[in-house]
């Protein structure tokens, strides 16, 4: 094998690994952290799957009209350690209203970054774990 094949083989190695890096996205560029939002919606629909989790809600608007509502989370990983696990969907109930804290799309749809959980008992789950700016 000559030495410029090998070095060829090298580099296209060590860029295939990191492709993976350069396509995973930062939580402040598609949320607005000066924009936190509360809301009080029923669960529609649950996706509990890595890298991030995603929960959809039908929000009621201030004209009275349902929107839905779609919000990321951490994976499975993050809300485990906020107490929540897989087994039961972390005691979500589809048809259940929550109270959800969070912040807004920068983009201005009905999406946004879930950082807390209201449940129907009284619970408050946070499931924030750290400043987004890594201050």
């Amino acid at each position: 094998m000559s030495q410029r094949f090998r070095r060829a083989l090298m580099a296209l190695v060590f860029i295939s690994a990191a492709l993976p890096v350069l396509a995973h996205h930062a939580v402040q560029a598609q949320f607005d952290f000066d924009k936190p939002i509360q809301l009080k919606g029923t669960l529609a629909k649950i996706e509990w799957v890595n890298p991030h989790s995603y929960f959809y809600f039908d929000v009621t608007d201030s004209k009275g009209e349902v929107k839905r509502w779609a919000f990321e989370s951490t994976g499975p990983g993050g809300l485990r350690k906020a107490g929540l696990s897989r087994a039961a969907r972390g005691g979500f109930k589809v048809g259940d209203t929550y109270s959800i804290h969070g912040f807004a799309s920068r983009d201005g749809t009905t999406s946004g970054f879930v950082t807390a959980f209201g449940f129907p008992d009284g619970r408050l789950v946070t499931i924030w774990f750290g400043d987004p700016n890594a201050n």
